[in-house]
């Protein structure tokens, strides 16, 4: 991981300064062994079909994320920590926190599993990876504080991608629908933990 504006781990990660991304990360043990490996299968093998096609890829992926997102969103597996309000309310001050410093917040959504942000990569801060790791390194110890526990509190690796030209209000609109998609409440303002700059 020498470079860490791109790099692989089980996904692709671009995260180069200046851009839009959308990132999505999870806590640990929350999709089954085998769901995981079924998506990681399918976008494993878009990736070999449509290597010359950039665009063909870049719809496989999205499909991929919105099958393991609504895998997320049932809740159906592993621990939804972030339904406590102290935890999401930990875990929202510390997006605030890097606000500006790592990275220009757009939105976030907080549900009981996964967080969802979009934001700009500053030119002049550290590798985003590197912020993230920060952010997650301290969420996690904070929250497993909270909560009484030991052990990993988030999944190591997070989904991101740069978001297109003409994509950013779909994807915002996305990340803030998730508690209505999910049906948590009918009005994303209604959801605690939703949060979206002002435009």
């Amino acid at each position: 991981m020498s470079d860490l504006i791109h790099y692989e781990r089980n996904l692709p990660h671009r995260l180069p300064p200046g851009e839009v991304v959308f990132l999505t990360f999870r806590l640990a043990g929350s999709l089954p062994r085998t769901v995981v490996e079924h998506l990681q299968a399918e976008i494993e093998l878009a990736r070999q079909r449509f290597e010359v096609e950039p665009a063909q890829l870049y719809a496989a992926q999205k499909r991929y994320f919105g099958r393991f997102d609504a895998q997320l969103n049932k809740g159906e597996y592993g621990p939804t920590y972030l339904r406590q309000p102290a935890v999401a309310a930990l875990i929202a001050e510390s997006l605030r926190y890097f606000d500006g410093m790592g990275y220009d917040l757009r939105c976030y959504c907080l549900m009981p599993n996964p967080v969802h942000l979009v934001m700009r990569v500053l030119e002049e801060a550290p590798p985003l990876v590197k912020t993230l790791q920060r952010l997650k390194s301290y969420t996690a110890t904070q929250a497993n504080k909270l909560l009484g526990r030991i052990g990993t509190f988030w999944q190591a690796e997070s989904y991101d991608h740069v978001v297109r030209k003409g994509e950013l209000e779909r994807v915002l609109a996305y990340v803030v629908e998730n508690p209505v998609q999910a049906g948590l409440v009918e009005d994303w303002e209604q959801w605690p933990y939703t949060y979206q700059a002002p435009l």
